[in-house]
């Protein structure tokens, strides 16, 4: 996921995609610790991809905040 498609993105949308990969996350985490992790490579891929939409939604929060 590359910043500039979530830059297109709404805020709702851009926290409902945080909420699921959170959860996917949460499943990864759950396959970690019962032994069968398919691809652990997706743990960083996940996190990197939350804290990518964490700054697309600061962002919008500072240009809100700018024109008021």
């Amino acid at each position: 996921m590359k910043y500039k498609d979530l830059s297109s993105l709404g805020q709702q949308e851009l926290i409902e995609k945080e909420k699921a990969l959170k959860e996917e996350l949460y499943k990864l985490n759950y396959q970690r610790y019962s032994g069968r992790v398919e691809k652990p490579h997706n743990f960083s891929l996940i996190k990197k991809d939350v804290a990518r939409i964490k700054t697309a939604i600061r962002q919008t929060e500072i240009k809100k905040d700018i024109k008021n």
